[in-house]
């Protein structure tokens, strides 16, 4: 393993240790015991014979296996801003399960002066080639624990599952139960069993529920009132119907839909994940409605559906991409879609609008403009081969078959899985580690060979890829404006997402489009050879005083049309419209 060069520190740091203490969750340990166990063997082994203080402990109960921690990170930043020169752990797992994001830490650390350490091997110095292989197999096993933990639990799960247990969340109207189990069944099943039953205070608000909906007359926002009429609550405390500020009465009936969605009420194990559909799997705890009324129950609702006559809004073309900008120097405002009058006949009118800067645009108005925008889009014929030859340049220049610099990194990280290969060759051969733990890190080595070399070969397949798809990128571009006006509403809408980037328009509502890569980068090219052919055409002896003189000499609004080759393109030899 290459060690990372150290960069040069800018910020004094101040000697002092920080703490670091994770557990992974409080229903499968107790945290406090855990940091007791962990802040002893911390002191005992080495802040008792260290004259360093203890800055501050970062305490996290969270898996290990991501990095978004809220002490882990503020350990990040205050090791950044200098404010210690050593981190201590218990063990290196406990700096996180996933070795890829804990070594770069751990390299992030030491690029800023700060040590780490591990109190049960106070002498382990992470940044050292051999000691980095123990600390990488540390974290391999912690994986693997992981791994071999999480598919333990699963097979409980089906298990259980299989028995007739219930597996996931109580659902409203049962309540949790743990039973201790003797003689035959404490040898089956272990000392506790636990298992669901009906809770005395929710269960007969659901039958309740559940008889409201089987009258078959009341839909779910009629339960929901009759529930709100009595003073009941979801179990959370939300209220079956709230009042707006408005003075309109919302339903809160989701949940109460997935109620009457969940088979758990008559009494039968499924799980979608793991293929149990409803009827097959009989569960060991009392049903709240019979399996007659749970078909009847989803029956009613499916009726029920089917009556809604669903309430279409206004479909906006431009939405999520529309800004406004009122000067050249002015910053863009991202416009947002709303439907004014809607109780008139016609359904109302639809606007782009800023509520903030009090304009709004008809979307109409900016909308009929897109398909003329997009007929502006064209590449000229005659530049064909320059566009070709420049884009062809840009690909090598900016990536190349391989760029030096990349290629460089990903010989040397082969190079170090090379010396890391054959350091742990020298423990092995020494007895400091078994022939199993070799046969797995060997594994893991020819892993990451592989997947270096596969990284190399898409390189050179994405170059040649990018070049081969230029004539197809440029008839596209060239065809969009025709295309365009021949599709139905959805269709344009994903074509614009496809291409554009965002509409911006101006303070007298004219629009403009801002294109995605490539079709930017094409048309930029384009516009670029055509200039440069606009300049050798202008006599030596006249001076090009404006844009405006330029846009005389040779600006196109004509029609467009196709070459042979499929290619919309100016006709150079028509007339010039001025501008």
């Amino acid at each position: 393993m290459l060690r990372r060069r150290r960069k040069k520190r800018t910020i004094q740091l101040t000697a002092g240790w920080a703490v670091y203490l994770r557990t992974s969750s409080d229903e499968n340990q107790k945290p406090e015991m855990s940091r007791a166990r962990q802040r002893y063997a911390i002191e005992n082994n080495v802040l008792n014979k260290s004259d360093m203080p203890v800055y501050q402990e970062y305490i996290d109960v969270l898996t290990g296996s991501t990095p978004h921690r809220e002490a882990y990170q503020q350990l990040l930043e205050d090791a950044r801003q200098g404010k210690f020169s050593h981190v201590i752990v218990e063990r290196a797992d406990r700096f996180g399960r996933n070795d890829t994001e804990a070594l770069r830490a751990i390299d992030e650390l030491d690029e800023f002066g700060v040590a780490v350490r591990f109190a049960n091997q106070p002498d382990l110095d992470p940044m050292d080639p051999d000691d980095r292989v123990i600390v990488t197999l540390s974290f391999t096993l912690a994986r693997r624990e992981s791994a071999l933990l999480s598919l333990r639990v699963k097979g409980e799960q089906r298990a259980k599952r299989d028995d007739g247990g219930f597996v996931g969340r109580t659902p409203d109207g049962y309540r949790n139960v743990s039973r201790q189990l003797s003689g035959s069944e404490k040898r089956l099943r272990g000392r506790h069993e636990h298992c669901i039953e009906l809770d005395p205070e929710r269960a007969p608000i659901m039958r309740f529920a559940w008889d409201l909906l089987l009258t078959g007359t009341n839909t779910l926002q009629d339960i929901c009132e009759e529930l709100h009429h009595k003073g009941y609550r979801h179990k959370s405390g939300r209220p079956y119907m709230e009042v707006t500020k408005s003075g309109t009465r919302r339903a809160n009936y989701n949940t109460l839909s997935r109620i009457f969605h969940n088979w758990t009420y008559a009494g039968w194990v499924t799980s979608a994940k793991n293929n149990i559909p409803p009827k097959t799997i009989r569960g060991n705890w009392e049903a709240l409605v019979t399996t007659d009324e749970m078909e009847r129950g989803l029956i009613i609702l499916a009726e029920k559906n089917q009556k809604k006559v669903p309430h279409r809004g206004h479909d906006y073309l431009l939405s999520g991409f529309a800004y406004y900008k009122e000067t050249a120097e002015s910053q863009l405002v991202r416009l947002t879609c709303s439907k004014v009058n809607t109780g008139r006949r016609n359904g109302g009118t639809a606007y782009y609008r800023s509520v903030e800067h009090k304009i709004r645009f008809a979307c109409n108005d900016i909308d009929r403009q897109i398909g003329k925008l997009l007929l502006g889009i064209q590449v000229d014929k005659t530049f064909l081969h320059t566009i070709r030859s420049a884009y062809t340049d840009d690909i090598a220049n900016k990536m190349g078959h391989l760029q030096p610099d990349e290629q460089q990194n990903l010989e040397l990280a082969l190079k170090a899985i090379d010396d890391e290969e054959a350091r742990a060759a020298r423990l092995f051969v020494s007895g400091k580690i078994t022939e199993t733990v070799w046969d797995n890190l060997w594994v893991e080595w020819q892993d990451k060979r592989d997947q270096i070399r596969r990284t190399m070969n898409a390189l050179q397949i994405k170059t040649q890829t990018h070049i081969e798809n230029l004539d197809s990128a440029l008839k596209l571009i060239s065809h969009v404006g025709i295309v365009y006006n021949n599709l139905s509403y959805d269709d344009r809408r994903e074509l614009l997402h496809q291409i554009i980037e965002r509409v911006i328009i101006s303070s007298d509502g004219n629009a403009r489009l801002v294109l995605r890569s490539p079709f930017a980068y094409l048309c930029e090219m384009s516009d670029e050879a055509h200039e440069t052919s606009i300049e050798e055409e202008v006599p030596k002896n006249k001076k090009v005083s404006s844009k405006a003189d330029l846009c005389e000499l040779d600006c196109s609004t004509q029609v467009p049309f196709c070459g042979s080759d499929g290619i919309r393109t100016r006709d150079l030899h028509l007339d010039r419209v001025a501008c």
